[in-house]
């Protein structure tokens, strides 16, 4: 009975592989003969997998999505993975519904561990602690996630109410369902605009029924990534560059600089002094942004820096002035 258990334990883990099998690979794979193999498939029915019959010459075999979740056969690496993306979920605060149930979720399957495997998870004691998120990082609810993401799988037009915007409802193509830095975004072509918006999921509020399908337009950039970030940034979201980019020489050592560089490059000129490239959305940002660093600053470019660094001053001891 346990090489039995053992050989169906083993058939199994072939069929999660989400590949055709045949028959006869699946035979030498587990050094049995063919009709073994039909044997142990037609077991594995009984105890609710759903294994589709390939026709063909060789014929074969498929494990199918069920309606029901029979018994799940993870190996140790899988179980370890699985169990590490569990907490992870529960520390995201943005989604308190999903957090409490990737909680259960972790219990359930930490109980149905072996020993050994639970041992090994008990010692991946980890804690996730995500960034700290704004006071006011809103929280999304689930039921409006899936309905976006029904949307999006189905290709269809969605309609939406968008506080604060006017009453007429909003009426887009949804492309892309995204989390970034503690908010969920819907990224869309919007009808009206005839242009890509990105959306607030927490602003969203969606009109049922949702509107004819859509053939998908080409985003912007190549990618999501590319697209999100560059709009960000303040560009058209073909590239992650900084529309505003400078040079300066800070009076700092390299090692002040770089923990507060962002994604600017710091180059080391000598023990007190560096080189720092920076971006930012506009050139008064670039300028305010160095002024964070509280030391001498020596503008190597380009124009449009030194501009803005002199009109910031200017107002700053406009500002300054005691009356």
């Amino acid at each position: 009975m346990q090489k039995t258990s053992a050989r169906l334990l083993a058939l199994l883990s072939l069929l999660q592989t989400h590949r055709d099998w045949s028959g006869g690979d699946l035979a030498g794979r587990l050094d049995i003969t063919a009709r073994t193999v039909r044997r142990d498939i037609d077991r594995l029915r009984e105890l609710g997998y759903r294994i589709t019959t390939l026709k063909g010459p060789a014929g074969g075999y498929r494990l199918e999505a069920g309606a029901q979740l029979p018994p799940l056969l993870f190996d140790d690496g899988q179980a370890i993975a699985l169990a590490v993306a569990l907490r992870t979920a529960a520390a995201d605060t943005t989604l308190t519904s999903v957090a409490e149930d990737a909680t259960r979720a972790l219990a359930t399957l930490r109980q149905v561990m072996p020993p050994r495997l639970r041992h090994r998870i008990d010692l991946l004691d980890i804690t996730a602690v995500p960034p700290p998120a704004p006071h006011d990082t809103p929280r999304v609810d689930r039921e409006v996630l899936l309905e976006l993401s029904r949307a999006l799988h189905a290709r269809e037009e969605l309609r939406f109410d968008y506080p604060p915007t006017p009453d007429a409802p909003r009426r887009v193509h949804p492309h892309h369902l995204v989390t970034r830095n503690h908010r969920w975004y819907l990224v869309a072509w919007d009808l009206t605009r005839e242009d890509w918006r990105t959306f607030r999921v927490d602003r969203i509020r969606p009109r049922t029924p949702n509107g004819p399908r859509f053939t998908p337009r080409a985003l912007p950039g190549g990618d999501v990534s590319t697209f999100l970030t560059g709009r960000f940034r303040g560009n058209d979201g073909t590239t992650t560059d900084w529309p505003c980019r400078g040079e300066v020489v800070l009076h700092l050592p390299a090692a002040d600089v770089a923990p507060h560089a962002r994604d600017g490059i710091v180059e080391e000129l000598g023990p007190d002094r560096c080189r720092l490239t920076l971006g930012s959305w506009s050139w008064p940002g670039l300028a305010a942004t160095l002024g964070h660093f509280d030391t001498e600053i020596e503008v190597i470019g380009p124009p449009e820096l030194t501009a803005a660094l002199a009109d910031l001053a200017a107002r700053y001891a406009r500002a300054g002035r005691t009356r």
